[in-house]
């Protein structure tokens, strides 16, 4: 399984409003996505989201791979318990997640565009 490292990293928030103003001020630029239910900022290569529904989960590191459904599939094979099969999350993003033995949650991500 070929990955090019951590692209995303989306951390649950409970009140978007105030956590995009905290994101912004620490990371210093203005939101690429704000909407009510996803707040994106670039930062170099990195996206930082802010997801209001995701509390359940726990902030989510994402790794760019070639292949998702590949990727997935040897996670699951290698153990992980699948938590998100993989879904077309808009502009050409496919994401996926599992959790690995020790309960930590690894996200995955394929720019198809």
């Amino acid at each position: 399984m070929k990955n090019q490292g951590i692209r995303t990293i989306v951390y649950p928030v409970k009140d978007i409003a105030k956590a995009k103003a905290l994101y912004r001020d620490l990371l210093g630029v203005e939101p690429y996505a704000d909407s009510p239910f996803y707040v994106g900022f670039k930062v170099d290569s990195l996206d930082i989201g802010l997801d209001p529904n995701g509390h359940k989960e726990g902030a989510t590191p994402y790794y760019a791979v070639d292949d998702i459904r590949k990727s997935l599939k040897a996670l699951v094979d290698d153990g992980a318990k699948m938590i998100q099969d993989v879904h077309d999350v808009g502009g050409g993003r496919l994401i996926a997640s599992a959790r690995d033995a020790d309960g930590n949650i690894i996200g995955l991500l394929q720019d198809t565009k």
